[in-house]
């Protein structure tokens, strides 16, 4: 069972993004570790990782003992992936994953948790906005400055 799989089944959360096309039909959704590598651009010790400290915490096996990893792995990476975008710290990422196999009681947590995040993308989105004013009057001025060399030359 996945961490996703520990969620009720009565609702899906869409927001781990769009299904890959080359993706195999749920049942038959078996995918070694090679194959999560190109999938995603992780690295195996990433994801061997992942599992160890929980942000992965079951992952099915074959008969031999190789880890297969499903569609809603794949989701749970995607989201695990974005959640690493916005900055969020490892141990925030596995506090969610926890809240997210502890059930649907945890809602209200998991809900603080990610609105606390969305604030700080905000905030650097907003940083990363009065930074890019400060490269545009930059760019700006050394384009006028060499228009004005320029026509001073001529």
């Amino acid at each position: 069972m996945t961490v996703m799989e520990t969620t009720s089944t009565t609702r899906t959360d869409s927001c781990a993004g769009p299904r890959q096309v080359d993706r195999r039909a749920d049942g038959q959704d078996k995918y070694t570790i090679s194959e999560v590598v190109a999938f995603t651009g992780l690295t195996a010790h990433t994801l061997r990782w992942y599992e160890r400290i929980g942000l992965m915490p079951h992952i099915d096996r074959s008969h031999t003992g190789q880890r297969r990893y499903s569609n809603r792995d794949l989701d749970w990476l995607d989201l695990v992936g974005k959640l690493r975008l916005t900055g969020m710290p490892v141990a925030d990422m596995v506090r969610y994953a926890e809240l997210v196999r502890e059930g649907d009681h945890t809602y209200g947590d998991r809900f603080e948790l990610l609105k606390a995040t969305r604030e700080d993308v905000l905030s650097r989105i907003a940083e990363l906005q009065d930074t890019l004013a400060v490269l545009d009057r930059k760019i700006n001025f050394y384009a006028d400055a060499g228009r004005a060399l320029a026509s001073e030359r001529s």
